[in-house]
């Protein structure tokens, strides 16, 4: 499979065909190698217009979604960006491409690790993993000039808030387990702003200021 090919018919008919148009955006996401992130079972399927299956229970997203969350951040070469929930690496890869530097969280040590291997050996260099609970944020790092939440959660998360620089954005899709919106919260001096963007549906954020662990086992019971 010419995965080039495939990158570029993704950034056209995918991206493009559906309106975004950051010029950085768009060359982030025609440079990653996204077949990279995925199993290799899966890397002729990287470049479709769906998420994939990445190992405990989580997937990668669907690459419109990761352009259209990268595009409301509106990123500058000097940003500091703070992600929730690492997975695949696939999208810190792509904000690594735009920003300064990326902290990324993710609360399972297997998809971490290998996140970091591949971003590794890719040479993507400005990133920063730590295992935990996403929710909390990174705070000694803190402020960040963005943020981006890669799972649905059932409200802004107040910690996250906290964490934002004057004038940062943070994005995330909030809603309930089965269905959300995207939505991006901006940090004012003359008051904070919440938008709301496109539905979407995302494996759920789990943590002290999301979905509760507890909650998932007594559902399942």
């Amino acid at each position: 499979m010419n995965f080039a090919q495939a990158r570029n018919d993704m950034v056209q008919k995918q991206l493009v065909a559906r309106g975004i148009r950051d010029p950085k955006v768009l060359s982030a996401l025609g440079e990653v190698p996204r077949h990279l992130f995925v199993d290799e079972s899966l890397r002729d399927e990287a470049y479709d217009d769906n998420p994939l299956p990445i190992g405990e229970g989580q997937t990668i997203s669907q690459p419109y979604m990761v352009a259209i969350m990268t595009e409301l951040l509106g990123l500058r070469d000097s940003d500091r960006v703070l992600e929730i929930g690492t997975g695949s690496g696939y999208q810190a890869a792509v904000l690594s491409c735009i920003c300064q530097w990326v902290y990324t969280i993710e609360r399972f040590p297997f998809l971490s690790e290998r996140a970091r291997r591949i971003t590794s050996v890719c040479n993507y260099r400005n990133i920063s993993f730590r295992v935990a609970d996403g929710t909390q944020g990174w705070p000694e790092e803190a402020p960040f000039d963005g943020i981006i939440v890669t799972a649905g959660a059932p409200r802004i998360p107040k910690t996250l808030v906290a964490q934002l620089a004057p004038g940062g954005r943070l994005i995330i899709p909030v809603g309930n387990r089965f269905s959300q919106t995207l939505k991006r919260f901006t940090r004012r001096d003359d008051g904070d702003t919440i938008e709301s963007f496109t539905g979407c549906r995302f494996v759920d954020l789990v943590g002290e200021h999301g979905w509760s662990p507890s909650f998932f086992s007594e559902w399942q019971h």
